[in-house]
């Protein structure tokens, strides 16, 4: 007999919760038994359409035994409360990004999982994306010599979206639930970063509204750098319409350019013969295409986070995000913030 995974949902305010719902309801070794949401309608309304209970109560869902470890897909200024909840219920956790808005948030967490003893994991769903490991790999096995700059843009065009902007998900761009736009994407590129190049040193940036003015910022570049001499540029915006080079990676060796790897370069039509991901080392006669696919949408990317989830609970594996993963993540975009705040370098730590 198939062992199952009993998971609760806590909150659908964050539209990751559908897509991660969508894929769990697939697996043969998952049951999704309940949700907590404290918008009553949404809540009874995911729970019909993914076949599980909803109940009003969080303390409910938390004392239930059939549930072995939770979803947190609430506001991101919720998530620390969500989060001790939970520990404290005994449950493990499948954190939405950013890990908090605030490095004390991000420190209580941390802690009460640990003093919980259950497992806590980070949906930075790049590092479950093949190219990405790919990078990776090439960057570790040393394919590219010693690196000197990385750029990553990670962007999306959720502010030209009226629904997005006057809709349910409009906490999105409410400054106490979710600070900046730059905090709720950038996360995910910052993690990326930390994870290929390690914990930056300093950080120089810009964060603004530039097309928009519907959001306390929708775009912003900041520089990274490390101590062993390398800068990493992040470029996020919300008011992208499109997009196509995604990652670039120089070192003295080699570059690594990867395409079409964030959400307007996947949602729109490709051009014709795309490559994901390509190599070029010293004494090569061409770059040479590393044949990996170009998945069929963004969300396809997003919906291999609770795979990686389930089978941490299955098999007694270590998350591979974990909580201070996600603090770095925080500290890397909150010293970006003070940095565009006050005009000048920010070093780390905060």
């Amino acid at each position: 007999m198939t062992t199952k995974i009993g998971l609760g949902i806590i909150s659908f305010a964050h539209g990751h919760a559908n897509t991660y719902c969508e894929r769990l309801a697939t697996f043969d070794d998952v049951q999704l038994v309940a949700c907590w949401d404290d918008d009553s309608a949404r809540g009874a309304a995911a729970a019909a359409k993914y076949g599980m209970r909803y109940t009003p109560r969080l303390a409910d869902l938390l004392a239930d035994p059939a549930i072995q470890g939770v979803i947190v897909t609430c506001e991101t200024n919720r998530h620390a409360e969500m989060v001790l909840a939970a520990a404290a219920a005994g449950k493990h956790i499948l954190c939405q990004k950013p890990m908090a808005l605030t490095l004390d948030d991000c420190d209580r967490m941390a802690a009460a999982v640990e003093q919980a003893g259950v497992k806590f994991m980070m949906a930075f769903q790049m590092r479950h994306d093949p190219s990405n490991q790919k990078i990776k790999e090439l960057v570790e096995s040393g394919a590219i010599g010693k690196v000197g700059l990385l750029r990553r843009r990670h962007s999306i065009p959720v502010l030209f979206n009226a629904d997005f902007v006057n809709g349910p998900s409009r906490w999105h761009i409410d400054p106490v639930k979710n600070m900046g736009m730059f905090m709720d994407d950038a996360s995910h590129a910052t993690d990326f970063i930390h994870w290929i190049l390690g914990r930056p040193s300093s950080v120089m940036a810009e964060i603004a509204n530039t097309l928009t003015d519907v959001a306390p910022d929708d775009t912003g570049v900041a520089i990274y750098r490390f101590a062993g001499g390398a800068m990493s540029v992040l470029l996020n915006s919300s008011v992208t319409l499109a997009g196509e080079n995604t990652t670039e990676v120089y070192g003295d060796q080699g570059v690594i350019i990867q395409n079409h790897d964030d959400s307007p370069s996947t949602n729109v039509p490709l051009p014709p013969a795309p490559i994901a991901l390509k190599l070029y080392t010293r004494g090569q006669p061409h770059w040479e295409d590393l044949g990996i696919p170009i998945p069929a949408s963004h969300g396809e990317r997003i919906a291999a986070v609770p795979r990686a989830f389930v089978d941490c609970l299955l098999h007694d594996l270590t998350p591979p995000a974990t909580a201070d993963d996600g603090r770095v993540s925080v500290e890397m975009v909150l010293g970006a913030y003070q940095s565009a705040h006050e005009g000048r370098r920010v070093h780390f730590p905060l």
